[in-house]
C-alpha cells in the first residue's frame, strides 16, 4: 500500500511531514518507538532537501511516498528537483570533530544511516530521488 504527500519546500511544512508519517505509521500499527525513529530520519532528509537542495524556495516541492511491503520492509521515497546530493562524496564526521568545531549541525545523515537499513540516492527524469528502506 502506498501513501503520498506533496509539500512546498518551506521549513514550516516539515510539521506536515511529521504528522503525515505519524498517521501512516499508526494506520499500520507500527510500534511507537520505532515510529519516532523513522519519523526523525525522514524528517531529517526532508529538512536537508528543503534547506540545502531547494534553498527554502516554496515554489519548489517535495514528494514523499511511503510503501509498505507486509512482513518485509517499509520504503520512504522522497523526490525533488533541487541540487542533487552524491552520498559517495559524503564523509561522515566524528562526534569529536563536531564538538571541537562547535558545529550545530552535521549529525543528521549520520543519524539517518543508523536508523535505516538502506539509503539510496539517484536521479531519474530530472528528479533527485532519495529512498530510505527499513526492514520490518
Amino acid at each position: 500500500m502506498q501513501h503520498n504527500l506533496i509539500i512546498p519546500c518551506s521549513k514550516e511544512k516539515l510539521s506536515s511531514v511529521r504528522e503525515f508519517l505519524s498517521e501512516v505509521l499508526e494506520q499500520h500499527s507500527f510500534p511507537e518507538l520505532e515510529s519516532h525513529k523513522l519519523i526523525l530520519a525522514v524528517d531529517e532528509v526532508c529538512a536537508n532537501l528543503i534547506i540545502h537542495a531547494n534553498n527554502c524556495n516554496p515554489k519548489e516541492h517535495l514528494e514523499l511516498h511511503v510503501d509498505f511491503i507486509p512482513n518485509s520492509k517499509i520504503s520512504f521515497t522522497i523526490r525533488d528537483r533541487g541540487i542533487g546530493f552524491d552520498i559517495n562524496q559524503y564523509n561522515e564526521p566524528s562526534i569529536g570533530e563536531i564538538v571541537s568545531a562547535k558545529r550545530k549541525g552535521g549529525l543528521g545523515l549520520m543519524l539517518v544511516k543508523r536508523i535505516m537499513d538502506k539509503i539510496e540516492f539517484s536521479t531519474e527524469n530530472n528528479y533527485n530521488i532519495c529512498r530510505l528502506i527499513k526492514n520490518i
